[in-house]
């Protein structure tokens, strides 16, 4: 859960985007003037990065739990990766959008931080898909296009995805799932769900 003054912000990005609201917007959401709304934040740039670290952090987090929480068997680690990742970015969806969107809007230190925050993320699949291969339970030749494809497949719930759809969050987690299994190669004999 955001801050106000961040929440505020953040429906103001998801329906306006980031070049397309302006600090009097945030400020009058937020129920503070200009003045106070720089009181706490420097600029608009700092409250998207903010938004961004908290994005990042929390998805960090979240699948350091999901890996570590339960069989090490690799297949096991993936299976609650994907759920993770799949779960975050349906339940998650404004902010995960805007943290995936607005990455072009982030400058100097917080794009840098926000590009370094997504290849530490990243590589914890690829290694989960490596893993995979090298027990046998994936047969995909191409490991780390599997897992790019993976994560564009999880990245791209929050796009799409609306409360009150024809999936709920646990239902697009099973079902792009599957999808996902499919996409690293999982053999016809592991785990058919």
């Amino acid at each position: 859960m955001l801050p106000p003054i961040l929440q505020a912000a953040l429906e103001n990005f998801v329906h306006g985007g980031f070049h397309g609201t302006s600090i009097r917007q945030l400020a009058h959401a937020a129920g503070l003037s200009v003045p106070g709304l720089y009181h706490h934040y420097q600029s608009k740039q700092a409250i998207l990065a903010e938004i961004d670290r908290l994005a990042m952090v929390d998805l960090w987090s979240r699948s350091i739990e999901a890996l570590f929480d339960g069989p090490q068997e690799p297949l096991a680690r993936f299976e609650r990766l994907i759920e993770c990742l799949l779960l975050f970015h349906a339940q998650q969806s404004d902010i995960a959008f805007i943290a995936f969107s607005e990455i072009r809007s982030l400058q100097g230190e917080s794009r840098e931080a926000h590009i370094a925050a997504r290849d530490r993320q990243q590589q914890l699949l690829d290694d989960v898909v490596a893993e995979c291969v090298s027990d046998g339970s994936f047969a995909t030749e191409f490991p780390r296009d599997a897992s790019r494809a993976i994560t564009t497949i999880c990245t791209g719930v929050s796009q799409w995805y609306r409360p009150g759809g024809e999936l709920d969050p646990a239902g697009v987690a099973e079902r792009y799932g599957r999808i996902c299994r499919h996409a690293a190669g999982q053999l016809a004999s592991d785990h058919p769900r």
